[in-house]
């Protein structure tokens, strides 16, 4: 159970790390992540107050993020490993993560963009944008969970 718990907090290094560079301003999914908060909407200087406004808040909200990547990796990492461990090919260990991600991620974003005050001509790139964040990470989770098998 250490090595899974082990693997699991690489794992949310990598989570963090993905979604870092996802949603930085400088990618084309960050630009639309910005869009889809309304900075576009902003100016310069109505942006940085809203910064500074959030930046008090930041280290709970990483905090939080940092808590729901690591459940994220603990259940990728924990499935991968222990179906491994019990004879399943390693490409098909990686079918169940992938499963729940189709099963779960997937209809759960859908479901809070639908019902968000997202603009409509942004909610379908914004859904695909945040459900291939998702399924990166579990991806790369999954081929590191597995190397340490």
């Amino acid at each position: 159970m250490t090595t899974i718990i082990l693997l699991a907090l690489a794992g949310t290094v990598i989570a963090i790390v993905v979604g870092t560079f996802w949603y930085s301003p400088m990618t084309p999914m960050g630009k639309l992540h910005m869009r889809y908060l309304g900075f576009d909407q902003l100016s310069p200087e109505a942006q940085a107050q809203k910064i500074a406004e959030a930046k008090p808040h930041m280290p709970k909200l990483y905090g939080a993020q940092m808590a729901l990547s690591f459940l994220t990796a603990f259940f990728v990492v924990f499935v991968v490993t222990m179906s491994v461990q019990n004879g399943v090919p390693p490409m098909m260990a990686i079918a169940f993560p992938l499963m729940a991600w189709l099963c779960f991620t997937v209809p759960a974003v859908g479901g809070a963009i639908l019902w968000s005050n997202c603009d409509r001509s942004i909610a379908w790139k914004k859904f695909t944008s945040d459900v291939l964040a998702s399924l990166v990470t579990i991806v790369l989770v999954a081929f590191m969970a597995i190397l340490f098998v």
